[in-house]
């Protein structure tokens, strides 16, 4: 790709860039140079002229631009992207030798150098998602690569994310290349196996960045009676069934999801008597059990993103303290309280402090035990913190 006009940034702006950071803020930027359009690959320099990086550019996001290189000498074109990929995808063959699961995440973004582009295996079939301009414009380059690297039969875009609309990009669903989805498409982790959705499931189909997580509570269930709320289609829960919990509640506001908690419980042969499947607003839930004096020994807390960005962390902050506070009210001494936020607006500090305070608000002694993130193969860039969103704790109550 040719070079197509330069960006000159303030006096002082290029220190993250000189730390490698791979992100260009507008307000970062003091003059665009020539007539980039979206996607074009533009030079970045400092005000005192300094070359910094090769980047893509998007003139409607207030991230203005994505690094893709930072030796000027580097040429951003088919190969370089091929080689890219076939780094991300050579990573997790590594990652996966022992054959735990066959669905794991081949590209992580800018952690994997390949900005604002995920890609997901469920089997014989790979997911990709774009959400900027930078991954927009080498579309039908990516999905051939991905054909010879995979080997995959279906490829199919889930470019349905919010982001896409500060990028002037509309949501794109649909097959890319290869045979139509299956008709019920499963994955197995762990010696279990889910359903996943391709089409119309949360994410790209699947939570793959809670497979080590899953485990852990099958690991903690044992004898254990059971709360797992935003429970989807009930991938916690049903972990702690095959751990030997005595009971497990999901609840979910989605009977779909609950319905194919119920298709995994067959698929898996666990015991549904002793599932209870309640569709319900999760805070309305939980308050109806604080009243009926309901007590659980784990709870599982895994809500939907509260804080896409820092703008939104005040009001996700009220949520994370409410849904925390009642986790632990409805905690029976001794209990766990497994809880999660997925938002990568909000720091693992803050998290942490918000978990702490509602801890303190429902009169309770805690301590943590274990922290969790994401599973290995959505790896964090030293340069790129923002890659690791997913915050976990698992908390003992006195």
């Amino acid at each position: 790709m040719d070079i197509n006009g330069k960006i000159v940034l303030k006096a002082g702006r290029e220190k993250s860039l000189l730390r490698r950071h791979p992100w260009i803020f507008s307000g970062a930027v003091s003059e665009v140079a020539g007539d980039p359009q979206p996607g074009d690959l533009v030079a970045v320099h400092s005000q005192s002229g300094e070359f910094l990086a090769h980047a893509s550019y998007s003139p409607h996001s207030q991230i203005r631009a994505r690094v893709w290189a930072w030796n000027p000498a580097e040429k951003v074109d088919q190969e370089f992207i091929a080689n890219r990929l076939a780094q991300a995808v050579s990573l997790r063959r590594e990652m996966f030798v022992n054959g735990e699961t066959d669905a794991c995440r081949l590209v992580h973004g800018e952690s994997d150098g390949l900005p604002g582009l995920v890609v997901d295996q469920f089997g014989e079939v790979v997911v990709v998602q774009i959400s900027s301009w930078a991954g927009e414009v080498w579309r039908t380059e990516i999905v051939e690569q991905l054909l010879q690297l995979t080997g995959a039969k279906t490829i199919y875009e889930r470019s349905d994310v919010e982001v896409r609309k500060h990028e002037g990009l509309d949501p794109r669903v649909g097959l890319l290349a290869g045979k139509q989805l299956p008709q019920e498409l499963y994955i197995r982790e762990y010696g279990m196996q889910y359903l996943v959705d391709i089409e119309a499931g949360h994410k790209t189909g699947f939570y793959l960045d809670q497979r080590a997580n899953r485990l852990a509570v099958r690991q903690l269930a044992k004898d254990k009676h059971v709360l797992d709320c935003f429970s989807y289609t009930g991938g916690f829960g049903l972990n702690a069934l095959k751990g030997g919990a005595k009971s497990v509640t999901l609840v979910d506001e989605s009977g779909n999801a609950l319905v194919g908690a119920a298709k995994d419980a067959g698929t898996n042969q666990l015991d549904i008597t002793k599932i209870e499947m309640i569709q319900a607003d999760v805070f309305q839930q939980l308050r109806k059990f604080r009243d009926g004096r309901k007590d659980f020994d784990l709870i599982i807390l895994d809500p939907p993103k509260f804080a896409p960005t820092r703008a939104n962390v005040e009001k996700a902050a009220r949520g994370y303290k409410d849904i925390n506070l009642l986790g632990f009210k409805l905690l029976r001494p001794g209990g766990m309280l497994v809880t999660f936020s997925c938002s990568g607006g909000l720091d693992a500090a803050l998290f942490q402090k918000i978990v702490a305070d509602s801890a303190l608000d429902a009169g309770v002694d805690a301590k943590i035990i274990t922290r969790l993130s994401q599973d290995k193969d959505h790896p964090v860039g030293l340069n790129f913190p923002e890659g690791e969103y997913l915050k976990g704790l698992v908390c003992v109550r006195s």
